[in-house]
């Protein structure tokens, strides 16, 4: 909380102690140049393109160990191919991590190809799949913990359940609703649902021909 507190509402509190709102350098250099110019900082865009290359390899980094292993426990229940589940003496998934790293590639080749249509596409579903990824945990915690509770296993008691859950559920629909009849956000829930809708039906297919 204190790292929190130090470096994300500290640094915005100089910032706007020091560089005013409406600054028409803000546009072209972002807050954080600005500031360091106004101190006279030497060398203030190299300082902060060097922050930012290094920040974008660590959410590289970290894009990537999620990635890979969550595909190595996908082949690991079946509902990936075999061969990521392959692991180097040390336990790390390497199969995993080479195909992650080779769709990563793919996709910058895809944004070099096509930068405006690739870049404008992803970065539009972003939203979009993110709102999905909540509806479908709020949607699974309404499933599991009955569950859980009725086979006496429940651990974790989450206070204000089921209303919680049913409100996160009732107001990712909303948004939806609303992204929908918004012209500039329409694209990117179609691509969104569609694509969910296709690999849920791979997904029902695999587990059915696997259980047959």
């Amino acid at each position: 909380m204190w790292r929190i507190s130090l470096f994300y509402i500290g640094s915005i509190a100089i910032i706007i102690s020091v560089v005013p709102w409406n600054d028409p350098a803000l546009t072209s250099i972002g807050c954080y140049q600005a500031v360091l110019e106004v101190f006279h900082v030497p060398h203030a865009k190299l300082i902060i393109d060097t922050l930012i290359l290094v920040a974008v390899a660590s959410c590289l980094n970290s894009a990537l160990y999620t990635a890979s292993r969550m595909l190595f426990s996908l082949g690991t229940r079946g509902q990936a191919p075999a061969f990521v589940t392959s692991t180097t003496s040390s336990g790390v998934p390497a199969n995993a991590v080479l195909a992650s790293t080779l769709v990563a590639f793919a996709g910058c080749a895809a944004n070099y190809v096509a930068p405006k249509y690739v870049f404008d596409t992803l970065l539009a579903t972003t939203g979009a799949i993110a709102l999905l990824v909540y509806f479908i945990i709020a949607l699974s915690q309404l499933r599991l913990r009955t569950r859980l509770v009725r086979e006496g296993s429940l651990q974790v008691r989450m206070w204000g359940h089921p209303y919680l859950s049913m409100i996160v559920v009732l107001l990712i629909v909303g948004a939806f609703v609303v992204m929908v009849n918004a012209p500039d956000h329409r694209q990117e829930v179609v691509l969104t649902l569609g694509s969910s809708v296709v690999l849920a039906l791979i997904g029902w297919y695999l587990q059915k021909r696997r259980a047959g």
